[in-house]
């Protein structure tokens, strides 16, 4: 009885919906209905893989991969730092961090356009005034790589760092005991029992985000460079292809393809992940 509610909402909101699979193989039409628009094949598939699929693809797996390493690295860093200073301390800090979160992109945006303004720009001054030139930010793509990742970093720092944190919290205070009886200092504390010990949540945070990986956070990818089509080479993922696709041809039958191709890179990825950590060691494994 108690599970009831947990498996009902399954249920309804993902296993129903696997109906909607179809789709993908289907020429949609408004007035012929879900069931009875014609079939249409792989001819949703190939539009996908007859656009510049390699650019695209390659854009949403390399910033992805990106935002999966630098998080991981600066994400538990911090919440070491925080563990360190102690709990009342700690909750001032991670309210800080955690307030980016909950800014729209959007916001971010109109923020970002302001600091990288060619004339005006905070960023740009500092520049000429070191004696270099000022950059046009909105026309050279080799930029936006290091500028969608601390973007993407400082968003979701609080919310990442939050749950290390919390990991750390359930340490048993008894082995930082025995390691200072040891003489073992703050480093050598974190490095032989703190990521130890939270190795297991690490490794389930970054086989989920793997699994992830082909599915880019579209509000930063279309928002924050502000679709401009100069920086598409850096900038132009699968969701803002498909959107563009969708918004000028209004074809749902290829943005449900370009949505099970998603599905299934990550679900492959997921397991290959999981199989590669299982032959490391086997206890860490997510499955």
């Amino acid at each position: 009885m108690l599970a009831l509610p947990a498996i009902v909402f399954i249920f309804i909101f993902y296993y129903i919906p696997l109906y909607g699979l179809v789709l993908p193989f289907k020429d949609y039409n408004f007035t012929l209905g879900f069931w009875h628009s014609p079939w249409s094949g792989f001819t949703n598939f190939e539009f996908l893989f007859n656009s510049n699929l390699v650019q695209i693809v390659r854009n949403t797996a390399v910033m992805n991969a990106l935002f999966i390493v630098v998080n991981v690295i600066v994400e538990v860093t911090t919440g070491l730092l925080l563990f360190e200073l102690g709990k009342r301390s700690s909750k001032v800090y991670q309210t800080i961090l955690f307030l980016p979160y909950f800014i729209s992109w959007v916001v971010v945006s109109y923020a970002l356009s302001g600091f990288l303004d060619p004339d005006l720009g905070i960023v740009n001054k500092l520049i000429t005034a070191l004696g270099g030139q000022p950059i046009l930010f909105y026309n050279e793509p080799k930029y936006w790589v290091l500028i969608l990742v601390l973007c993407h970093v400082w968003k979701c720092l609080g919310y990442g760092t939050l749950m290390y944190y919390a990991a750390l919290t359930s340490v048993d205070p008894e082995y930082y005991e025995a390691a200072k009886l040891d003489g073992a200092n703050r480093v050598r504390q974190a490095w032989h029992i703190s990521l130890p010990m939270i190795r297991p949540i690490i490794l389930i945070l970054v086989i989920v985000s793997i699994g992830n990986i082909f599915y880019a956070d579209f509000g930063l990818f279309y928002t924050v460079p502000q679709d401009n089509p100069m920086l598409y080479p850096v900038t132009d993922v699968i969701d803002t292809y498909v959107y563009r696709a969708l918004r000028v041809l209004g074809d749902f039958g290829m943005s449900a393809a370009a949505g099970l191709f998603q599905s299934v890179c990550g679900f492959v990825l997921v397991l290959l992940s999981n199989y590669v950590i299982g032959k490391i060691s086997s206890d860490d494994k997510l499955f």
